[in-house]
């Protein structure tokens, strides 16, 4: 942030997407208030969370394998280890990585563990993916945007419900991207346990945090005009590149890696 830019305040007595996923992840970066949707979901929960959490390190790993070194993640969370840019810079040190989250207790965390290598460059923005244009006009300070990017956006976009156009928001920021670019993606899903989808979705509305869980024909509009890798559109436990493969367990996660052509 800025010098002298006011510190936004944490509102302790709402739950936060952000900290809820902490609290799934055994995180303690929560309050009861979090604490208290993550207790009424359903048990399956804390397992889909570290399998859709497994899947972004296969991802981004890969990515940076394959020549990626700049990425910009949004909705990044509370930075448990390892987080992104761990995963990409101890590939490539000189990799450069942007975060944006819309909780003031990611901003507090990110300044002070959201170290970079000395030869890249770790940044975080507090801002919100229903403002992609802000996201992208600060996000140009750190990264170069006439070479590929990879746009991260792990767990976040169900919860925007429809009338926020979320494949609006993802459009615009795909679009941004230069040839060559990736955008690396997870959405909330019931498909594979529909007996869960109602006490899930009651759980976060009793927390009034919006939840919009998608099918896969619903998702796979946010890969519009993207070239999928292979193997495609899948659940996260489907999702990986290099053996040994991940125990092949249900998931209430679609995720998906496309290239932008």
């Amino acid at each position: 942030m800025t010098a002298g830019t006011p510190r936004p305040r944490i509102d302790t007595s709402k739950p936060h997407p952000a900290r809820v996923y902490d609290w799934l992840l055994g995180g303690k970066d929560n309050y009861p208030v979090d604490q208290q949707v993550g207790e009424t979901l359903p048990a399956e929960a804390r397992g889909n969370a570290a399998r859709n959490r497994a899947f972004m390190h296969r991802a981004a790993a890969w990515l940076a394998k394959n020549g990626v070194d700049q990425f910009l993640d949004i909705g990044t969370g509370i930075p448990t280890e390892p987080n992104l840019h761990q995963i990409v810079q101890a590939v490539v040190p000189g990799a450069r990585i942007v975060y944006a989250d819309n909780d003031p207790i990611v901003l507090r965390h990110a300044e002070a563990l959201l170290t970079s290598t000395p030869e890249g460059v770790t940044d975080f923005l507090h801002a919100d993916v229903r403002r992609p244009g802000t996201i992208l006009d600060r996000a140009r300070e750190a990264l170069d945007f006439d070479r590929p990017i990879a746009l991260s956006l792990i767990a976040l976009l169900h919860f925007l419900p429809d009338d926020e156009d979320p494949y609006r928001l993802v459009g615009t920021l795909v679009d941004a991207l230069p040839s060559g670019s990736y955008l690396i993606l997870s959405h909330g899903t019931a498909d594979q346990h529909p007996e869960l989808k109602q006490d899930t979705e009651a759980a976060y509305k009793k927390g009034a945090i919006p939840l919009r869980m998608r099918t896969r024909s619903e998702v796979e509009p946010f890969f519009a005009g993207l070239q999928l890798v292979p193997p495609g559109l899948v659940f996260a436990t489907e999702w990986y590149q290099e053996e040994p493969a991940p125990v092949q367990e249900r998931s209430g996660f679609y995720v998906g890696v496309a290239r932008v052509p």
